[in-house]
């Protein structure tokens, strides 16, 4: 075997960084500027992607849902992103131990890493530039809110993008997230898991939805190190 042996995926929102509202802030900008007219109600992420969420608000904003209408507003959240990004700091901050476990990580070279996140691709970027940290992922292995509307499903989609690094068998890839949507993911795509309570979610949630390995944050980088090379598994349960 040769190359890595362990390739990470990091959730964002929740898990690497907190942005305090700012998303449900660029969604109310992006349907204005998409469709002429304020959203009425409130937009729950939660951890979904973003195709599913912005089905939903069409949905509920009474516009039909089609390729084209789902285009526009994924044009718009994105531009919205784009042309505030300057604000995002100020609303957020990189979540205790993220900077440092992404810092460990990229320079352990057993370890490939990139994002596995519900945001648009180019959301994702914005908001790790903006708060510092996107150098330290490969872009290339990761994989978006825009690839599919299921988030399990993101799993074998950055699998199939690290061809080019490996092919890494299902216990050789480790999702890192804050929410019952990434436990599932890594429950329905067979990998491993480090689930952290640093979101909206408990501990308590996140075991009762099946995570086997939940951390309270991501502070203890050897707590971090070592259930990503050993934790995760069946049988095995921190809290």
């Amino acid at each position: 075997m040769t190359g890595p042996d362990v390739l990470v995926l990091w959730d964002i929102d929740g898990t690497l960084i907190s942005a305090r509202g700012f998303g449900a802030l660029m969604y109310r900008d992006a349907f204005l500027q998409a469709f002429g007219r304020d959203l009425a109600g409130a937009v729950d992420l939660g951890g979904r992607t973003e195709l599913d969420i912005i089905a939903e608000v069409l949905s509920q904003q009474g516009v039909e849902h089609t390729p084209e209408t789902s285009a526009v507003l994924a044009t718009a959240l994105a531009a919205s992103f784009e042309r505030r990004r300057g604000e995002l700091a100020g609303h957020g901050e990189v979540l205790p131990g993220a900077r440092e476990g992404l810092e460990a990580f990229a320079a352990d070279p057993r370890v490939h890493q990139g994002v596995l996140t519900a945001n648009l691709g180019s959301v994702a970027r914005v908001k790790l530039e903006e708060f510092g940290l996107a150098h330290l992922v490969d872009w290339d292995v990761s994989a978006y809110g825009d690839d599919h509307a299921d988030r399990a499903e993101l799993v074998a989609v950055a699998r199939e993008r690290a061809r080019h690094v490996r092919r890494f068998a299902d216990d050789e890839v480790v999702l890192i997230g804050d929410t019952p949507h990434d436990v599932r993911a890594a429950l329905v795509a067979g990998v491993r898991l480090v689930a952290v309570a640093t979101g909206r979610s408990t501990a308590q949630q996140l075991s009762d939805a099946g995570a086997t390995v939940v951390l309270d944050d991501l502070r203890d980088l050897a707590a971090v190190r070592e259930h990503v090379w050993s934790g995760g598994r069946r049988g095995t349960r921190t809290a």
